[in-house]
């Protein structure tokens, strides 16, 4: 559901200016203060009541969809001792929103308790939240109605700019509809839909996305929507050449793929696809006079036969969080769907959350936002991560976790200038959900910005 909790409160004041409805947005404190009661009541793991604070954060409900701001704050914290593993309860509560500077902000520490006083059960808490969602989604169509309104007495953009906007914020409201969740299907139910994807896998109609390597794909099936590809590297290894690669290799095959860097320029990337493509020497492509006349013809030539066919999206947000990815990639998928998406690299994406949050907390937070939104989007996901200089991925055990498919890129030449695999690369698949542990060796021509299988050198 899109909603800006910034905006809410002043909607009836933006409506009065505008001439609109002056009337109170929908909202219902009570169910507010009843959903806020019913998390603190069974925030206590291994108590009997526990599994409704699930149940409740089940619903999707945000901070930002409470009409009050105190309550989004009280529900943010709420969520951030529970990341941390610590129990919910008044005590612990007020605790941390006095640590954070926010408890008077909130009404105080007797506030909490009047919202634990507010809820009968904390086992009607889901509906509660159901209510909070419902009203929140109503005043976020009233806000995109609004916006609506606005653009067109702007009597600015033709036609089909005013026809873009008006689709884009009712595919906004019709996403974001709230309501409890469906019962789940049995196994009977899934049986005939299941025998059909094992025929079509069988018969070689269903595989994956290309990575681009023969080898690494027939022992992952390739790339699934749903499903993230975590790679993983020391500095200078090659890990955002093996996903570029991957991702134009995707797009070839006819794929929409978008390729978020918070690390290189949208320059530096069109340099390496192009090096890669046309078998340019990269440093010719950035350095003066390197270019000869036939490099020329060979960069004019790809722009018909490779750039202006490719389904691929370069995306460096101005920005490192994981919203703006995420809301580029939604992007994507309005306009003309998404496959893959590329995030380079983990540890340089801001998770948005808590500054009490440690390092490992808020990685670990990207990881699953960036499964979250695979699921979500039905791509796939290739998430980079950095290695320490131990050869060990930071915030591992939360990244590993997420992941479908784990690869460690290694040159045995790195440390070795003469050794006798020199320009090999190794692909170590050290975590993989549909098949074995292995290790792929291609070559490497990083001169080219590329790597190739063996079989190609």
């Amino acid at each position: 559901m899109s909603t800006n909790p910034a905006r809410v409160p002043n909607q009836q004041h933006e409506a009065q200016q505008a001439g609109a409805f002056p009337r109170v947005p929908p909202n219902d404190l009570d169910a507010e203060r009843a959903v806020l009661g019913a998390l603190i009541l069974s925030g206590t793991p291994k108590t009997t009541s526990y599994r409704y604070f699930g149940e409740i954060l089940d619903t999707g409900l945000v901070p930002g969809e409470y009409y009050r701001p105190a309550h989004g704050t009280i529900h943010q914290a709420i969520c951030d001792l529970h990341a941390k593993g610590e129990p919910v309860d008044a005590i612990t509560l007020a605790d941390e929103l006095t640590r954070t500077g926010e408890i008077h902000k909130v009404g105080g520490a007797s506030y909490l308790h009047t919202c634990v006083q507010a809820v009968p059960t904390a086992a009607n808490g889901p509906s509660y939240a159901e209510i909070v969602r419902a009203k929140a989604y109503r005043r976020a169509v009233i806000s995109s109605a609004h916006r609506i309104l606005e653009y067109a007495y702007r009597e600015e953009g033709d036609e089909d700019e005013v026809r873009d906007e008006v689709e884009q914020q009712l595919t906004e409201i019709i996403a974001g509809t709230p309501g409890l969740h469906e019962v789940p299907p049995t196994v009977g139910d899934l049986y005939l839909d299941f025998v059909a994807d094992l025929e079509d896998i069988q018969n070689g109609k269903k595989i994956g996305l290309t990575y681009g390597f023969a080898d690494l794909d027939m022992l992952t099936s390739g790339m699934h929507p749903g499903n993230v590809t975590v790679v993983a590297a020391q500095s200078g290894m090659g890990k955002t050449t093996f996903a570029l690669n991957a991702a134009v290799a995707a797009a070839k095959t006819g794929a929409k793929v978008m390729f978020s860097s918070l690390e290189m320029s949208d320059l530096e990337l069109m340099q390496k696809i192009a090096a890669a493509e046309g078998k340019i020497a990269l440093h010719h492509l950035t350095h003066q006079g390197g270019l000869t006349p036939e490099g020329w013809e060979t960069i004019k030539r790809l722009g018909p036969e490779l750039f202006k066919t490719l389904p691929l999206r370069v995306y460096r947000p101005d920005g490192a969080s994981l919203g703006d990815i995420a809301s580029a990639a939604r992007a994507s998928a309005r306009a003309d769907g998404l496959n893959v998406l590329v995030v380079d690299y983990l540890q340089l994406v801001e998770a948005g959350q808590s500054r009490n949050m440690t390092r490992e907390q808020a990685v670990a937070g990207v990881s699953r936002g960036l499964k979250n939104l695979s699921v979500q989007l039905g791509c796939h996901v290739i998430a980079l991560s950095q290695l320490n200089d131990d050869g060990l991925m930071r915030e591992s055990r939360a990244i590993k976790n997420d992941a479908t498919v784990v690869i460690k890129v290694e040159r045995p030449d790195a440390d070795e200038p003469e050794s006798a695999r020199a320009g090999e690369v190794d692909l170590v698949i050290e975590k993989n959900r549909y098949g074995p542990t292995a290790r792929v060796t291609v070559a490497a021509q990083l001169h080219y910005s590329r790597f190739v299988d063996m079989t190609q050198t």
